[in-house]
């Protein structure tokens, strides 16, 4: 956009294209998304300012055919604001599906960038969103609907605790899972902890 409006959503965008082709999320441009919020909010105060200068604090009705020039401004203003906007959401919404479909289908390298590439609000969303998955496939407890339905290689895997976790109960026993130890485990034993970002699958 002109005036340099809408160069930093343009890099949430750019950003966004390339998680399209990627199995991971690349890290969360935390600068980035300020310092579209602070554009957003600084032609907001703009175009107040030129509203309360021209109707007088609100007593007198704006006419943009007397004022063109400042009604051009109020445009690019609101227009910048909606592009700003909808990148914001755009690139938001990409990395929460992302996230779901994490939950439901899990992956070795998204599983290595949750604690990198996920800010707090995400892993927060993450840990939630896994708790909802695992509360609707509660009643079927024959069938993991979150399961791969490729069945696999080995029935055991390696692990690394990425948080602390405390006891688990497995059928081989009580297994403690503590921050930074690897396991040699059964992989259904821990599916749903690799899924919340508690564990990490290694290679």
């Amino acid at each position: 956009m002109e005036n340099g409006l809408g160069n930093q959503s343009n890099k949430l965008i750019q950003d966004s294209r390339r998680t399209l082709y990627l199995d991971y999320l690349p890290p969360y441009q935390t600068d980035t998304v300020n310092e579209v919020i602070r554009e957003i909010r600084t032609a907001e105060r703009e175009s107040l300012g030129i509203l309360q200068a021209l109707t007088n604090g609100g007593e007198v009705a704006f006419n943009p055919m007397e004022h063109p020039s400042e009604a051009s401004s109020l445009l690019m203003f609101h227009t910048s604001n909606l592009y700003n906007k909808r990148c914001l959401m755009a690139y938001h919404n990409l990395r929460l599906r992302s996230i779901r479909q994490y939950c439901w289908n899990g992956g070795k390298r998204m599983e290595a960038c949750i604690d990198t590439s996920l800010n707090q609000a995400e892993q927060e969303y993450l840990f939630r969103y896994s708790e909802l998955v695992a509360a609707y496939k509660g009643p079927w407890v024959d069938l993991d609907l979150t399961a791969s339905v490729v069945p696999p290689k080995n029935l055991f895997i390696d692990v690394r605790v990425l948080k602390d976790v405390g006891d688990i109960e497995t059928e081989f026993g009580t297994i403690s899972l503590t921050k930074n130890s690897q396991l040699y485990i059964r992989a259904t034993d821990v599916e749903r902890l690799i899924a919340q970002g508690y564990l990490a699958r290694l290679s």
